[in-house]
């Protein structure tokens, strides 16, 4: 696409107004895994969760030769405009013009921009005309989107999702790294053997989710094209309902398990007091750890196997011959809280013996108080390819970021008998994983990793069903609830804004007042005057304040409460105000350029 180098300010504003209001010009490919696919026992609903993929944008050369060539002069805010554009060329070759204008602008272009803009809405305005609010994947009114990106064991390989994780003491890190991004508000991550998804709020949702997926290709060192491979996308709505379903345990590979609601109130523990964990992400996963509490207290969701412990437990006894169920010798490494969790299941499936290899012996010792009546053998890590060597069920969870077992490792030990069907069973449930892939291909030895927990999943898949239907009607009225309380925030921005329109007033007639008033007044007649001044706005204020504020909980309030902000936006003409989003824009510029 050809473009001059020689910005008008009418043409700028153009653009601007285009970006912010005309649908992307970027094409949606749903993701080869459909909803249905991903959530099995969730109900069909074709309309919901769109999962996006990569864009095609056209490509934008701008460059200062082309002005060279045309023999054009610029002046110096024109050429710091197209210094920025050469820079967003760089990092994004891909967007359309219409995409960049609004991003890197410099200070003197956006007043011109901004100016013009202004008149062009107070034309409109008088013409009866008014802009259309964008419903696409441009930039909002005054809302930001919630937007989920995410890679899952139901769409991602364990290969590719151990590549992605990021360890908890590094998410306050990510989380301001993420919200230096030029659209990115605030940021969550919650990473975990089976997900590594990031929540954000961004102020455009294909702007917002480019600079996540390269800030995710940068940090794991995965393309971005197979990064969005293997994705998805959820916005606002649908996002809140998939974070809902994670926090129940309707989207773990085992219904209800309890762990991904300790792991979702860790985000928020670790989020509290970082700078990026804003009101809408932080509100957004304290409502689902409320969803996921009331959904464990009002159904059976937490029935049977409700963990990838006890997953990883009944995968090793569904391959075990039933007989050696009682004499089969079992090995954990790793004593932590997977460990542990291993272990209390082995022992409620009836083992009374078993090995414990770690690091340390407290855990152990801690974990064989706890466990009366069962025989737990500490052996340190130096032990552990002896001890395997008398195993016949291997599970692993630890934290090594390097496999523990490789083949050569595996390859010489015993066979183990034929009671217990003549294969030593090896089951890993960490990521990063703890045993290659290379040992399946030992003969005698059976691998299984997170990714297999698939099968103990299955057996379950009609009582799995039935169960989750009950979790999707709690989970509907609570989405229900956090929107209409997301929705109550919209008057934030005009509560502020009547109350700044009412102090310049209140101000500039204040001055008017005291300037003929004479210049010496006393300051006690001053105090009073300003005092006075101050009282009669605050009165004014208080029936529309009163009118503007709602917490979301009753509808007819909320709708009411929103009809009241629109009402008062057009008598008082507060929309005419440059906009939130560009505030915030202008803002992340200003500080990216420090």
């Amino acid at each position: 696409m050809a473009v001059s180098s020689t910005f008008s300010g009418a043409k700028l504003e153009r653009l601007l107004i285009n970006s912010c209001s005309s649908p992307s010009a970027s094409s949606l490919r749903a993701c080869s895994l459909s909803h249905q696919q991903m959530k099995a026992f969730s109900k069909p609903n074709p309309g919901r969760k769109a999962l996006a993929q990569r864009t095609g944008g056209v490509r934008c050369e701008v460059a200062q030769s082309d002005a060279i060539n045309e023999g054009e002069k610029m002046d110096p805010s024109k050429a710091s405009a197209l210094s920025a554009l050469e820079q967003l060329k760089t990092s994004a070759a891909d967007r359309s013009l219409e995409d960049h204008i609004p991003i890197l602008l410099s200070e003197n272009v956006w007043d011109m921009v901004l100016s013009q803009k202004l008149k062009s809405r107070s034309n409109m305005e008088g013409n009866g005309l008014h802009e259309q609010t964008p419903n696409t994947d441009g930039y909002t009114k005054e809302r930001s989107s919630i937007v989920v990106i995410g890679l899952s064991v139901h769409t991602a390989p364990v290969e590719m999702r151990e590549k992605l994780a990021i360890p908890e003491a590094e998410w306050p890190r990510a989380i301001a790294e993420l919200c230096g991004l030029n659209h990115i508000e605030e940021a969550a991550v919650l990473s975990t053997c089976n997900r590594m998804e990031i929540y954000v709020v961004a102020l455009s949702q294909h702007r917002g989710v480019k600079e996540v997926t390269e800030w995710m290709s940068k940090t794991s060192g995965i393309p971005v094209s197979e990064i969005c491979e293997h994705r998805f996308l959820l916005y606002n709505k649908d996002a809140t309902q998939h974070i809902f379903e994670v926090s129940a345990g309707l989207d773990s590979l085992v219904l209800g398990e309890g762990q991904i609601l300790a792991q979702v109130k860790q985000v928020v523990k670790v989020g509290q007091g970082v700078v990026g964990f804003g009101r809408n992400i932080s509100g957004l996963f304290k409502h689902a750890i409320t969803v996921g509490k009331r959904v464990r207290t009002e159904t059976n969701i937490a029935a049977g196997a409700v963990s990838v412990s006890s997953a990883a437990v009944e995968l090793a006894l569904m391959k075990l011959p039933e007989s050696s169920h009682a004499t089969a010798r079992m090995l954990v490494i790793g004593a932590g809280k997977m460990g542990k969790l291993v272990i209390k299941h082995l022992v409620a499936k009836g083992c009374t013996k078993m090995v414990v290899v770690n690091r340390s012996e407290e855990k152990v010792a801690a974990i064989h108080e706890e466990m009366q009546g069962v025989e737990i053998i500490y052996r340190p890590l130096t032990d552990m390819l002896a001890c395997s060597a008398e195993a016949d069920v291997v599970f692993t969870s630890t934290a090594s970021e390097t496999p523990l077992f490789l083949k050569e490792h595996v390859k010489d030990l015993p066979p183990v008998s034929s009671e217990v069907g003549g294969l030593r069973l090896f089951v890993d449930i960490s990521v990063p994983r703890n045993v290659g892939s290379c040992v399946s291909d030992v003969e005698g030895a059976r691998l299984y990793n997170v990714d297999d927990l698939k099968e103990v999943v299955a057996a379950n898949k009609e009582d799995r069903l039935r169960k989750a239907m009950e979790a999707q009607a709690i989970i509907a009225e609570e989405s229900k609830q956090f929107e209409a309380w997301r929705d109550s925030l919209e008057t934030v921005p005009t509560i502020k804004k009547l109350r700044a329109y009412a102090e310049r007033i209140r101000v500039a007639e204040l001055e008017k007042c005291l300037s003929k008033m004479g210049e010496d007044i006393p300051k006690k007649t001053r105090r009073a005057v300003d005092d006075l001044s101050r009282g009669i706005v605050n009165k004014l204020l208080h029936g529309p304040m009163q009118h503007l504020r709602c917490d979301g909980s009753d509808d007819r309030t909320l709708s009411e409460t929103l009809e009241n902000m629109h009402a008062l936006n057009r008598m008082f003409g507060l929309e005419s105000d440059i906009s939130l989003f560009e505030q915030k824009i202008r803002a992340k510029v200003e500080q990216s350029q420090k």
